[in-house]
């Protein structure tokens, strides 16, 4: 017989409440990415759950790779459907507030010095993201090159090999070091990057524009627009499913175009 204070005895007597249902919970995820509304407003009216629940989760789906199988998963129906152009990628990073500080914040150069933090973004030809990160504000962005070079999955979707590395790499001046030419050239990539000093109206505008329209993407999230949580793995999981997000919609409209 059981003991009197046996937790399987009081779990046959009390089994809680049942655990919601992924697809409510992930609702709850996207209405908060989307509106930005904070986690205790999110209206339980709406079948979502609780904010805290939905908080939960997506903290144990990023902890398990779910955000980022999820990303890979719609770049490679991309790659089969033959939408990415690895004739080039471009890589620039972008500022956000960061009311609450916490992990990855700093001193941010462009506002005021008032706490905040940088996306950083490497997309391809035409503006799919293909890796993205998150660092404190007063971070160079010529520190996030190789990483992000680095953290480009391998894409599958169509025989042979999978593709990783873009033929070109287009950046500003602010990656205007001879030191990361060599390394970028080193990994089988040529770097196309603007020099510091030069007059502008070197013409990489027209190449490098699209991470800027990318940018404008992923901030139409109002979630990502300022950061508010402390926790930058939170923010991080955000980030990634607002890559996954723009895949699928780019993903979608080349299906439209081939049907």
């Amino acid at each position: 017989m059981a003991a009197h204070g046996d937790p399987d005895r009081r779990r046959q007597r009390d089994p809680g409440r049942r655990r919601l249902d992924d697809r409510k919970v992930l609702s709850g995820i996207l209405f908060v990415l989307y509106t930005g509304i904070p986690w205790e407003f999110l209206p339980q009216e709406l079948g979502f759950g609780s904010g805290m629940t939905c908080w939960r989760r997506l903290r144990d789906w990023n902890e398990a790779g779910v955000w980022q199988r999820l990303h890979e998963s719609l770049l490679a129906e991309l790659h089969a459907a033959g939408a990415p152009d690895w004739s080039r990628a471009v890589i620039d990073g972008s500022h956000v507030g960061a009311m609450k500080g916490g992990p990855k914040t700093g001193p941010s150069p462009v506002d005021r010095a008032r706490t905040g933090s940088k996306h950083h973004l490497i997309t391809e030809a035409h503006g799919i993201p293909l890796a993205a990160s998150l660092t404190g504000g007063n971070r160079n962005d010529v520190t996030q090159l190789m990483p992000l070079i680095e953290a480009v999955p391998p894409v599958r979707g169509r025989r042979g090999r999978p593709r990783r590395r873009p033929d070109a790499l287009y950046a500003d001046r602010g990656y205007d070091h001879d030191k990361y030419r060599k390394q970028v050239r080193a990994v089988g990539i040529t770097p196309v990057i603007a020099r510091r000093g030069t007059e502008h109206g070197s013409g990489l505008g027209v190449h490098r524009w699209v991470v800027e329209q990318s940018f404008a993407l992923l901030h139409w999230f109002r979630r990502l627009r300022t950061r508010w949580e402390i926790r930058d793995d939170i923010h991080e999981a955000f980030l990634s499913l607002a890559c996954s997000i723009i895949c699928w919609r780019r993903l979608t409209t080349v299906q439209r175009r081939h049907s």
